[in-house]
């Protein structure tokens, strides 16, 4: 089991950090006007989404393995996985939100500021404090 929690751990923050980057690029692509520049940003965009996608998937499987495989967070008590499941689909829906923004910037349809992605860049901050508290402290 512990191999599993350390292995979900690494594709967790891996996937993370994709979420982190990639808003922090569009960003950039919200300010840029240079066309060569904007080509570039977009490429790098679109290959860490791809990458990120890929991490995500064994980091929710190998939770889906300790939870119904090992039994972390089953029976009376355990109201923290059920808000930790919560939270994670809520990112699973940010990545896909992502991927979105993503198209729209590729499309030349983008209508957001740079400000709103700072902000947008938050969201997964958020997440994964919340996550954390929830799986270490076990609140419910």
């Amino acid at each position: 089991m512990l191999w599993v929690k350390a292995l979900h751990i690494v594709f967790v923050a891996s996937w993370f950090a994709g979420l982190f980057y990639l808003p922090r690029i569009f960003v950039n692509l919200a300010m840029e006007t240079d066309a060569t520049a904007t080509t570039r940003l977009l490429l790098m965009a679109r290959k860490l989404y791809r990458f990120m996608s890929i991490l995500a998937i064994p980091a929710l499987l190998l939770g889906l393995w300790l939870w119904l495989g090992y039994g972390i967070g089953k029976g009376p008590g355990n109201g923290w996985l059920h808000a930790k499941l919560t939270i994670v689909v809520l990112l699973i829906g940010y990545h896909h939100a992502c991927g979105s923004l993503l198209k729209k910037f590729e499309n030349g349809r983008n209508v957001r500021s740079h400000k709103w992605y700072r902000w947008f860049n938050e969201v997964p901050v958020i997440g994964l404090l919340l996550v954390t508290i929830l799986v270490v402290v076990k609140p419910f």
